[in-house]
């Protein structure tokens, strides 16, 4: 039949003039812009124009049974901006504008209901289009119901003002030109439907490759305020080190001179002060130790947070760390009336590879404390041998356990005393001094120096802290092998 013929032509024709506009948009839309460029009207208008064009190519190449009658499927773009179209009113503008370009074809009777036809059409795509906006009907829906309603109504209005009598339209022309034209209308929509999947999904992969960029470059922008933050970070923190180290020189000069000149004129008085006065010269020394004591804890604290604080690994007698420990701890200890002790394994290695200096300055820092906050009772220092590391770590092991009978720490306090400048308790720095950065320094050695310190205290039953510390570094294990 002719009329098969001339529709899948008409089909051909809007499938080749869509993947001419879908490949024009594709390649050129985002390389110039031009898309983007343009305002929402203006879109909205070149589309309308894109819709129109079509009905006037279906027409220019349907099936003319005489003079005035044409045959062919000028309703599909009416039926295609139903779904192109945010606008509900612009598938009216499609209808008119295709029943305009109707004209040009030739001006008669049929040329206006023509005209008629598609004005009405139109009318019913902005219905059905406002319709499904309060319905929210699925597309599914939506694609058979445009599709039947458009074609049914084509068909009434042709056989109602059409230019052939309603009768012969009805019984000869409308069997075969109405499901053709539902059929291949919807296999042009089916068609339509994959290629705006696909540049909806090319339009979606572009628009999250433009997200990854803009992220990519906010990334770049903070990285690279991170970095001046960092470089101005380590610039304060050298500068922090170096005011410090320069103020701690200051400091000690004159704080080893009291304590110097107080040690001196009390210990060589020859009778000329007083007890009391004598008294006197031993609190400005011992006041004297503890500040300068402070003041290297802090530069210490500076130098491990700049990570400028030198390590010295060499062998270590740690019989001789126990005695030195015994005879500065013993004195300090018996003024307070507490026993004290240093105990040693039979099995513990002779020498250790570490940092004597730093091994020394933890110890004194756990040993202080036990005294500080024994009051009665006793404090010790027992050494032992450990084939294992607290963690579990395999190798040999030197435990340096320092116990006391003092006040305790709860364990939910147990992490709080190891950061700087804090207490188990407030009220313990009033009663006590101290800055609270003995422990803090303590642990941070400890690692440096790859062992551990932890602690075992309960309130009111004293405290165990153990410092572990390897008999050789793995640092320097890897240099000897």
């Amino acid at each position: 039949m002719p009329f098969s013929k001339v529709f899948f032509v008409n089909v051909s024709l809007l499938v080749t003039l869509s993947y001419l506009v879908n490949l024009g948009y594709k390649y050129t839309a985002d390389r110039f812009g031009w898309w983007t460029a343009m305002s929402a009207r203006a879109r909205e208008a070149l589309v309308v124009a894109l819709l129109v064009s079509a009905g006037w190519v279906t027409m220019l190449f349907g099936l003319q049974i005489n003079e005035s009658m044409l045959f062919d499927l000028r309703l599909v773009p009416v039926i295609v901006s139903i779904f192109v179209f945010r606008r509900a009113s612009l598938p009216l503008l499609v209808g008119i504008g295709i029943g305009l370009v109707r004209l040009t074809l030739g001006w008669n009777y049929a040329a206006l209901a023509g005209f008629f036809n598609l004005s009405l059409l139109g009318f019913a795509a902005t219905g059905l289009s406002l319709w499904f906006r309060q319905t929210q009907v699925g597309y599914p829906a939506n694609f058979v119901i445009s599709l039947l309603a458009i074609n049914v109504l084509n068909a009434v209005n042709l056989s109602l003002f059409g230019a052939i009598p309603s009768w012969i339209y009805v019984t000869t022309i409308m069997p075969y030109t109405l499901p053709l034209g539902t059929l291949l209308s919807a296999l042009f929509l089916f068609i339509l439907r994959d290629f705006y999947l696909d540049r909806k999904r090319t339009g979606e992969l572009r628009a999250t490759n433009r997200l990854l960029m803009r992220q990519k470059k906010e990334l770049e922008r903070a990285k690279a305020a991170l970095e001046e933050q960092a470089r101005e970070l380590r610039m304060a923190s050298r500068y922090k080190s170096e005011f410090l180290a320069n103020m701690s020189h200051e400091l000690r000069t004159p704080l080893n001179s009291i304590i110097t000149l107080s040690q001196l004129t009390a210990d060589g008085h020859e009778g000329r002060f007083t007890e009391e006065e004598v008294q006197y010269l031993g609190i400005i020394r011992a006041s004297g130790e503890e500040l300068l004591r402070q003041i290297n804890d802090i530069l210490d604290l500076s130098k491990m947070e700049a990570g400028h604080l030198e390590f010295h690994h060499e062998e270590v007698s740690v019989h001789e760390i126990a005695q030195i420990l015994e005879h500065t701890f013993s004195w300090a200890a018996g003024q307070k009336g507490l026993t004290f002790s240093v105990t040693a394994a039979g099995d513990i290695p002779e020498i250790i590879r570490t940092d004597g200096a730093r091994v020394h300055q933890i110890l004194k820092n756990l040993l202080t404390n036990a005294v500080k906050f024994t009051e009665q009772g006793s404090v010790g220092l027992d050494i032992r041998k450990e084939h294992e590391g607290p963690g579990g770590e395999a190798g040999s092991w030197v435990a340096f356990a320092v116990t006391d009978t003092g006040i305790g720490i709860s364990r939910d306090k147990h992490a709080l005393i190891f950061e700087a400048f804090r207490q188990a308790d407030g009220s313990i720095s009033r009663r006590y001094g101290g800055t609270g950065l003995g422990l803090s320094i303590s642990l941070e050695l400890a690692k440096r120096l790859g062992g551990h310190l932890g602690v075992e205290s309960e309130p009111g039953k004293g405290s165990r802290f153990t410092l572990y510390l390897p008999v050789h570094p793995e640092d320097d294990q890897r240099s000897s092998s």
